[in-house]
């Protein structure tokens, strides 16, 4: 994916709405539930900021994945839950409070840990040479300025205008997944002459990922006895990453600047869907 319209202005323009989308489904009482339910919370972000990162190492090491689709692995990894783990959050009738806390908070964190783990997985998996790194307080700002800041904004109209909030969500979510689709689309695109090799290279590591932690979720949160909605939510908020930042990290001229490296996220975007399909499935019958 060369610097291009696609990479230097649509994918931090569709981010920054779906980003947008997704603060204005949240208020400063959000942030406050971790006083709330502080084990649930506890649970799901060790899931999220630690034991995700370190399972997708696992991965990487044990697939037959060139550097670049290691790397991308391990983007995806260090990437919070996004605006669609909320909505499926809803509609596998889970707990979606906890849900967008734990999306809310993890936002801020990985603004932090995203530069210092990829720089690591950069070094690892390409060497001391490897083309690109990123520079750790010029990349924090970027990623405030595509993420928090859009975030931000949605919670300041959802605060001022409540009433056109409520009335304009709705188009805000649909036009999101509208945007997440054509990123991941213009992702394949991209690369459509190695795509399918690509698919057989990264897609069971990224499956694997993707099936492998919403179970640990799942089951550390049932081992530390929180309630069957508050598991399934934590195994949704592990397992469903922000693909649109990952592969934006991966991509945009702003960063890394690499197409490959963009295949990993934009792949476990697709099979996201079937799982998360599978997952509401079986959720809704055993929380019905």
């Amino acid at each position: 994916m060369e610097s291009n319209f696609l990479t230097a202005v649509f994918l931090p323009l569709a981010l920054g709405i779906i980003m947008l989308g997704m603060g204005m489904t949240l208020t400063i009482y959000d942030f406050k539930r971790i006083l709330i339910f502080p084990k649930a919370v506890a649970i799901g972000l060790a899931n999220q900021i630690i034991l995700l990162p370190l399972i997708a190492f696992g991965i990487a090491n044990i697939f037959p994945l060139s550097p670049e689709l290691a790397v991308g692995i391990m983007i995806l990894a260090v990437c919070p839950g996004g605006a669609t783990s909320n909505l499926i959050a809803h509609l596998c009738k889970a707990d979606v409070a906890l849900s967008i806390t734990l999306t809310a908070i993890s936002s801020l964190v990985t603004v932090i840990s995203i530069p210092l783990l990829v720089n690591f997985s950069l070094t690892y998996f390409m060497g001391v040479d490897s083309p690109k790194s990123l520079p750790v307080f010029d990349s924090m700002l970027k990623i405030i300025i595509i993420t928090l800041i859009p975030t931000i904004i949605g919670m300041w109209i959802n605060s001022r205008f409540p009433r056109f909030t409520r009335k304009s969500v709705k188009a805000v979510n649909i036009a999101s997944a509208v945007l997440f689709v054509a990123v991941i689309l213009g992702a394949v695109l991209a690369e459509r002459d190695k795509i399918v090799e690509y698919f057989f290279e990264a897609g069971p590591a990224a499956l694997c990922l993707n099936l492998s932690t919403m179970f640990v979720g799942y089951f550390t949160a049932r081992f530390f006895a929180t309630n069957e909605r508050q598991s399934f939510t934590i195994a949704l908020e592990s397992g469903l990453q922000n693909g649109t930042l990952g592969i934006a990290i991966a991509s945009s001229p702003l960063l890394l600047d690499n197409a490959e490296m963009a295949i990993s996220p934009a792949i476990y975007g697709l099979l996201m869907f079937f799982t998360a399909g599978t997952m509401i499935f079986i959720s809704r019958r055993r929380l019905a």
